[in-house]
């Protein structure tokens, strides 16, 4: 009996020795298993946010669980197109904005750039200029549009219509200052900047992400106030040196960017493909936003309405006064037709959409089916002679001009100057070794068909050099300032191009009101020059996911 008791008390220190044994191994989330160290000690060690648990959903975006999709043509290519041939793509699960970009989110943004680069500057305005949307879109050689050129952008009436008149450029820089304007509200709230430092920019000290994050000292303009004057008082290490005075990635609260949807994933959101799954496999294929191959709803108390906004036919843009099909002459106020499964409204109809995409005919699955885009341009930061970021000032604003003649900043003041990566980023690297990537396998020289004894040419300056030519010979417009200040158009009269596709067309998704039943197709695809506007493109803005991929994904113990 005694010696029963001896094991059962030797076999209970055993355990408890091995349990010491694994707690002193570091499996405690703030105990590296790596080394053993305590993580976010107050003597000032390796800091890190070892309680987060999943990414926040940024304001007015919504979640898209990624996977594996048919994108491309489901109906027959009645306009002979062929650029839109099915291949099989996969997505990583992403967010997206539930509607497009509205007037009153764009004038938001306005009103911002007005206050901190006051246009009354003349080193300024070129920078209100250029973000302001075109209104001139609106109007027609023999049509009366002038009510909308100028009230649609600024009347209460037309806040929550979506945005019209911005170019992919403008909508690209609408999502970089939406990113810091939404990371400014999260350092606030956590206490790492002052409250109300949103209302204190000026054109020298204002937030930025990037400088935030690789410059914290400089973010506006290095002002201590600001930066370390919030609710949150620095921790100090044993030293008395200050510890966590600036958030990091590593502490979870700075959000990936807003940025403009990929094709494929705007096409992935646009299907809700969700609603059509059962056991993993997906039953057809879904030709519109909605389930069902028509436009009319099939609900009892709805039917035959219109689930979209589009034009019904010629000289139909709404339909019959009093009976009107789907509610809308131009565009319609965002949230008025029912979302698709993911909660995305108007993924068909109201208004096309800028994508990030560069435009090509063909989408070049074989060489990429994971992520798809076309458009890679990489870039590293500008650094100084002693090693620190060069972080633009405002007397070195760095300003280009359009083909179409609108000036626009390079890179606002605050922001970190950024330059092209070289050969000290690509050199043997198998991944890539470039830092523009647009025309990748087709377009450049390593893809190109030389067309010296079709075109003769290209440059219609007396050269032939096949060298120099490239697939997609599109017109080259040029324009200059002499030593006056006046500006010189020089429009290509050239006979010899063959094409409006170049690397500065971007892709447009989905229908418009202005377009008929054909273009609501997600599948269908279309371009126009990045830095051109109309009054039926608008945009939405979307941003990857970091971690998981579904929200229900099982947690992990450690």
């Amino acid at each position: 009996m005694r010696k029963i008791i001896v094991s059962r008390l030797l076999l209970t220190v055993a355990i408890s020795l091995t349990l010491v044994g694994c707690k002193r191994s570091g499996s405690g989330s703030n105990t590296s298993r790596a080394t053993g160290w305590q993580i976010n000690s107050k003597d000032g060690g390796f800091q890190y946010n070892t309680k987060f648990k999943e990414q926040e959903t940024a304001p007015g975006l919504v979640f898209v669980e990624g996977g594996t999709f048919t994108m491309g043509r489901v109906q027959d290519d009645v306009m002979h197109d062929w650029n839109n041939t099915p291949n099989q793509q996969h997505v990583q699960s992403f967010y997206m904005d539930e509607t497009e970009v509205t007037n009153k989110m764009y004038l938001e943004y306005l009103d911002w750039i007005k206050r901190t680069y006051p246009p009354e500057e003349e080193n300024f305005r070129a920078i209100y200029n250029g973000v302001l949307p075109d209104t001139l879109v609106w109007r027609n050689r023999l049509g009366y549009n002038e009510v909308m050129t100028e009230n649609y952008l600024r009347h209460p009436g037309y806040g929550e219509y979506p945005v019209v008149g911005v170019s992919w450029m403008q909508a690209v820089e609408f999502a970089n200052w939406r990113t810091d304007r939404v990371n400014e509200m999260y350092l606030q709230k956590d206490g790492y900047l002052k409250q109300g430092s949103n209302l204190e920019a000026t054109a020298d000290a204002n937030f930025s992400t990037d400088t935030y994050i690789n410059a914290p000292t400089q973010t506006f303009g290095g002002n201590e106030d600001i930066i370390k004057g919030g609710k949150m008082k620095p921790q100090t290490n044993a030293a008395g040196d200050e510890i966590n005075v600036f958030a990091t990635r590593e502490t979870g609260l700075i959000s990936p960017k807003y940025r403009l949807p990929t094709e494929a994933e705007w096409e992935y959101a646009a299907l809700g493909l969700s609603e059509i799954r059962s056991y993993n496999v997906y039953r057809g294929r879904k030709k519109y936003p909605w389930d069902g191959q028509y436009t009319r709803s099939g609900k009892r108390k709805i039917k035959g309405d219109q689930l979209a906004n589009f034009k019904q036919g010629k000289g139909d843009y709404g339909g019959i006064a009093g009976w009107s099909d789907d509610g809308a002459d131009i565009t319609q106020v965002v949230k008025y037709y029912d979302p698709n499964d993911y909660g995305l409204y108007d993924m068909a109809g109201n208004v096309a959409e800028w994508v990030a995409d560069v435009y090509r005919p063909i989408v070049d699955d074989e060489f990429n089916d994971f992520n798809y885009y076309r458009g890679n341009v990489y870039t590293k930061n500008a650094i100084n002679d002693d090693g620190t970021v060069k972080i633009v000032t405002t007397d070195e604003i760095v300003f280009d001009t359009l083909p179409n003649g609108k000036v626009i900043p390079r890179d606002l003041p605050g922001s970190i100057a950024t330059q092209p990566v070289d050969e000290e980023e690509t050199y043997l690297r198998t991944n890539f070794d470039r830092s523009d990537n647009r025309n990748f396998r087709d377009g450049d020289t390593q893809s190109s068909r030389y067309y010296a004894d079709r075109f003769g040419d290209d440059e219609g300056d007396g050269s032939e050099d096949a060298n120099t030519r490239k697939m997609y010979n599109a017109p080259k417009h040029n324009i200059e300032m002499d030593s006056s200040g006046n500006m010189i158009r020089e429009y290509d009269k050239s006979n010899k191009r063959t094409s409006l596709i170049n690397d500065e067309v971007r892709v447009y998704k989905g229908g418009s009101w202005k377009d008929r039943e054909y273009w609501l197709d997600p599948a269908q695809r279309r371009y126009y020059p990045q830095n051109m506007a109309t009054d039926y493109i608008g945009f939405r803005c979307a941003m990857s996911r970091v971690g998981s991929k579904s929200k229900n994904q099982k947690k992990s113990k450690n």
